[in-house]
């Protein structure tokens, strides 16, 4: 298989969810400014809010209104997440934004969430080539994700569900459910106006 034919950049094929190979210098100095910007958003004091928030809102694609990310959050370039209004992520979110990810509104994530949008190839040899790619990743309005959640490339999460503690999410989940284990698999469908313990 070969890819000398393709005149896009690596950015562009990044971008369209094609193969591209991460060693690019375009794509390096995209990195780059992420990586200057997470630094510091995550040495900033919690006692300046309005740096924080200045900080994430030219890391990020986009923050909603009353959201709030604690630090330390990793990223790759930043500027392929976008988050709702009134969402709250707590300490340690990894989102590997190489393709979309696009959280809603008043969404909860636990300490510790991983999403993860990069893929490799099986192909040993391309793999071998450094050659990879990403696919977006969809977070409903209302979604818990448990600490420590994981959710894999190419999934989307229907609104209001709730993802367990430690759970791998490797495929879709409707809306207004409870899902657990790994991989994650529905328990039960969230009936309107329930209370109780949750999944934290």
């Amino acid at each position: 298989m070969t890819h000398d034919v393709d005149d896009r950049t690596m950015r562009e094929r990044m971008l369209a969810g094609d193969l591209y190979i991460a060693d690019d210098p375009e794509l390096a100095e995209h990195m780059l400014r992420a990586m200057d910007l997470m630094e510091a958003f995550n040495a900033s004091s919690a006692r300046d809010p309005q740096l924080r928030h200045r900080l994430l809102t030219e890391l990020l694609g986009a923050v909603g209104e009353g959201t709030v990310i604690r630090p330390p959050l990793r990223v790759d370039y930043g500027s392929h997440l976008r988050i709702g209004a009134r969402s709250f992520a707590n300490f340690g979110l990894v989102a590997l934004d190489v393709a979309p990810i696009t959280i809603g509104d008043d969404v909860q994530i636990g300490s510790n969430v991983q999403l993860m949008t990069p893929t490799h190839p099986v192909d040993p040899e391309l793999r071998r080539a450094k050659w990879e790619a990403a696919k977006p990743i969809t977070i409903g309005d209302n979604v818990w994700l448990g600490s420590g959640a994981i959710v894999l490339a190419g999934v989307t999460i229907g609104e209001n569900t709730v993802v367990g503690a430690g759970a791998v999410v490797t495929r879709d989940l409707p809306a207004n459910v409870v899902a657990v284990g790994n991989p994650a698999r529905v328990i039960r469908t969230i009936e309107p106006g329930e209370a109780g313990a949750g999944a934290t």
